[in-house]
């Protein structure tokens, strides 16, 4: 078969017939769309189709569907497992503009929405009606991105993830045909839960076009406060018993020295110390925000926390939580020329502090720098594993360190990603956390829905 004669030129030459110039093959969009913010060999897909409305999706899919022609969803790009590269080329299907907020009910503190919309987008739409959605990975990333990741963030730890915040879903599936899922209604007993089938299935069983949300009100009142420690152990202790004493802080986040050290520099935090650091944020009445925090201070105090910092004020609070979301970024900048390779690990409460010292551990070993930081409320952490580009040996050394953290995480009950994802980072993983009969299990249902292979193909499954 000659060029000109591929499959995906057919498909090519179908969409332009409908969609015009919103398909393109122009070598730099191709370029921006052929990764996300990962490690990952990038891979040039063959066109780029920006998609406004479901139908267009369904007619997208059902065509390559037909040709048999790899199609990769594209949200914001922010993945860190290499969801969007395109392995096997093909269509990537950028969703960006897909980015309505279709329906909004006070009353029943829900919402409608289209995949290209951003969570920054969405709370500054529901701020004047007393709502907010509370999902907050930290990165710009769209939502319909969230849910095929399976995402979380600061504030899981008491509003929950993408999971818990989503009621029902239109998917487009591999075919072309459109379904919904759940509904409106904050409990059924009826049917397979294809809503939580299609949530971190990464686009490899179906490409999400509308989500309807859970929201929540506006607290009363919040509060933050930052509270460091001479070491880490005692840090990652208090954040155990804050959860095993049941108070309901909505975030707390645990830095360590090296990446404070990072965050410092790069967010202008000179009343801080490169030390051990909890974040912390109380939501609630004032008096239950008081309670809170008197409750934590209690703690840290008895554990060697160094003072508890209040900011209290919404400008401090802001910078201290940009200053948090920014990590990554901080973390790379800390040294010149650098990518960074991040670990997800998440293991139950009670085994956080192996989890992390142990980290440390293999870190030290290693001899390469990997600042920490973790949404440690809920027993999930990250590294992110400097890689310098003039160095041969050194992505191979730190996938090597990767893997030495996740079997250390997995021994000790946990998974080997608590938010980012499998990808084709962490597919590798899959078999020794849940068994051979269980990936038969996911790869059965995957043939089902994509039988022809087509849906965002290499990821999740090795092969």
């Amino acid at each position: 078969m000659t060029a000109e004669t591929r499959p995906v030129d057919h498909v090519i030459a179908a969409l332009r017939a409908f969609m015009g110039d919103r398909v393109t093959t122009n070598t730099a969009i191709r370029e921006q769309h052929s990764h996300g913010e990962d490690t990952t060999t990038p891979v040039l897909p063959d066109a780029v189709a920006f998609a406004e409305t479901t139908e267009e999706v369904s007619q997208i899919v059902a065509l390559c569907h037909r040709h048999e022609v790899p199609v990769v969803p594209f949200g914001a790009g922010t993945s860190l497992e290499g969801h969007v590269t395109p392995v096997r080329r093909g269509i990537t299907l950028d969703l960006s503009r897909m980015n309505a907020i279709l329906d909004v009910s006070q009353e029943d503190m829900d919402c409608l929405i289209e995949p290209g919309v951003t969570r920054h987008q969405l709370n500054d739409h529901l701020r004047d009606q007393g709502l907010f959605f509370p999902v907050d990975p930290g990165s710009h990333c769209t939502i319909g991105g969230m849910c095929a990741t399976r995402a979380s963030g600061t504030n899981a730890v008491r509003y929950g993830t993408i999971r818990e915040n989503v009621l029902g879903l239109e998917v487009v599936l591999a075919d072309g045909r459109v379904i919904n899922t759940g509904g409106r209604v904050r409990k059924a007993a009826n049917g397979y839960d294809l809503t939580r089938l299609i949530i971190g299935s990464e686009g490899t069983l179906g490409i999400v076009t509308k989500i309807r949300l859970r929201l929540h009100g506006i607290p009363e009142a919040t509060s933050a406060a930052v509270v460091q420690f001479e070491d880490l152990r005692g840090c990652v202790e208090s954040v155990i018993q804050v959860m095993q004493l049941g108070v309901p802080v909505a975030r707390i986040e645990l830095l360590d020295e090296v990446q404070m050290a990072a965050c410092i520099a790069h967010s202008k935090l000179d009343n801080l110390q490169p030390l051990p650091t909890l974040f912390l944020e109380f939501h609630g009445t004032e008096a239950g925000v008081k309670e809170q925090a008197e409750a934590v201070q209690e703690i840290v105090n008895g554990m060697g926390g160094l003072g508890f910092a209040w900011a209290a004020d919404s400008e401090t609070r802001n910078k201290l939580w940009t200053a948090r979301h920014n990590a990554y970024y901080a973390a790379i900048a800390s040294r010149p020329n650098v990518r960074g390779v991040t670990t997800d690990v998440c293991v139950p409460i009670s085994r956080v502090a192996d989890a992390i010292l142990g980290a440390k551990e293999d870190i030290a070993e290693s001899g390469l720098s990997a600042p920490m930081v973790g949404h440690v409320g809920d027993g999930n952490f990250h590294t992110v594993i400097l890689v310098d580009q003039d160095d041969p040996t050194a992505l191979d050394r730190a996938w090597a360190l990767d893997r030495k953290i996740v079997a250390r995480g997995l021994s000790l009950g946990g998974t080997c990603s608590g938010e980012h994802g499998v990808g084709m980072g962490k597919a590798e993983f899959l078999e020794q956390e849940h068994g051979m009969e269980a990936l038969a299990v996911m790869r059965s249902i995957k043939a089902a829905l994509d039988p022809k292979g087509i849906l965002n193909p290499g990821k999740i499954f090795r092969n």
